[in-house]
């Protein structure tokens, strides 16, 4: 299990689809903007999810763990998709005690992103801003920092 997770994290890889972060802007239910230039440096998890979406909920409080247990290098980012009222998913998020930033997304700011298949759907971006893994499907903190331990390890050694 624990495999195909990761080979669904590095699947992107696999199909030559490396993009730069930094080609994007989002607006942040706060009202903040989400230039992920302002994150270079770090890894960003741009997670795409719903409210209505079991394994969207599901993968909630590991995103939540992992925001805070990694907050100096990494940035979790969450666009709700496929919702009728902005202020139900704000009042999610807040009874979620959801504390990364979340956009109200929809197929213009995934077209910024990439591809939707499903949800919920992540990508994840190198400090270098580049587009490294993408799953679609739930994922978990710890498949996410293993990832992220093994390539910083590999990009340590290569130095």
């Amino acid at each position: 299990m624990l495999k195909r997770v990761v080979f669904g994290l590095i699947a992107i890889l696999l199909m030559g689809t490396l993009s730069s972060a930094w080609a994007f802007n989002l607006t942040d239910t706060q009202g903040h903007g989400q230039n992920l230039a302002a994150y270079k440096g770090k890894w960003v998890l741009v997670n795409f999810w719903a409210t209505w979406c079991p394994p969207c909920r599901a993968e909630i409080p590991d995103l939540i763990a992992l925001h805070n247990a990694n907050i100096a290098r990494l940035a979790v980012i969450g666009i709700a998709m496929d919702y009728d009222d902005p202020k139900q998913v704000i009042s999610f998020a807040h009874d979620m005690h959801i504390n990364y930033p979340i956009v109200l997304g929809n197929e213009t700011t995934a077209n910024q992103i990439g591809q939707v298949e499903g949800l919920p759907t992540s990508y994840l971006y190198n400090p270098e801003g580049k587009i490294v893994a993408t799953q679609v499907g739930g994922l978990t903190r710890a498949v996410v920092e293993d990832y992220i331990n093994s390539h910083t390890t590999l990009h340590s050694k290569k130095k």
